[in-house]
């Protein structure tokens, strides 16, 4: 706590992540969202680069919400996700709520490759209110939220991709985790645990 005049304030750490309701402005967001999607776009010559900045600015974002999450449950016996499904019903569920104020619209491994999951959701606030120019009609904006995960899963050792595709309507983020996660979950279902 800080002790300013007389007058007791909570310390910028100490106050919530947001819990749906409308702690920033939406319009706020989606202006300076806007602003984001804008600096990058004019600074590459394609999609895949502009879908690759975006989520590289995202994965710093995803680091430090994983850190500040971890400080303030640090004194409430924080459980440390070891197993790819923990951590990923962890991120679905309580760090979607916290930054998006509900739940991630499903959570589903891929039958793909044995390294795949996919998060859907329905309506990203960042597909919301940004329109994409013509010429880059094919642009998931999205792929700023793949970069928050990705920085979530790899701040909590589960080193990953997470790329965003459009399917029927709805955004899948595509999370592959890297051989390193597959051979630690392994050898944790060898060990029964």
């Amino acid at each position: 706590m800080l002790h300013t005049s007389g007058t007791t304030q909570k310390h910028p750490l100490d106050r919530p992540i947001g819990k749906g309701k409308g702690e920033v402005s939406l319009s706020a967001f989606c202006l300076l969202y806007s602003e984001l999607v804008q600096y990058h776009q004019s600074r590459v010559e394609s999609i895949a680069d502009l879908e690759m900045n975006l989520n590289n600015s995202g994965v710093d974002v995803g680091i430090r919400i994983l850190e500040l999450y971890s400080h303030r449950e640090n004194g409430k016996s924080p459980k440390r996700e070891i197993r790819v499904l923990g951590i990923l019903q962890f991120l679905a569920t309580t760090m979607w709520k916290s930054l998006f104020g509900k739940n991630a619209d499903s959570l589903e491994k891929s039958v793909e490759g044995e390294n795949e999951y996919m998060i859907h959701e329905k309506d990203p606030i960042t597909n919301t209110f940004v329109s994409v120019p013509r010429d880059m009609g094919a642009v998931n904006v999205a792929a700023y939220i793949a970069g928050i995960i990705r920085g979530v899963l790899e701040g909590a050792n589960f080193p990953c991709e997470v790329t965003a595709h459009f399917v029927e309507e709805k955004t899948v983020f595509l999370v592959k985790f890297k051989k390193e996660v597959m051979q630690r979950e392994a050898a944790f279902e060898q060990a029964g645990r």
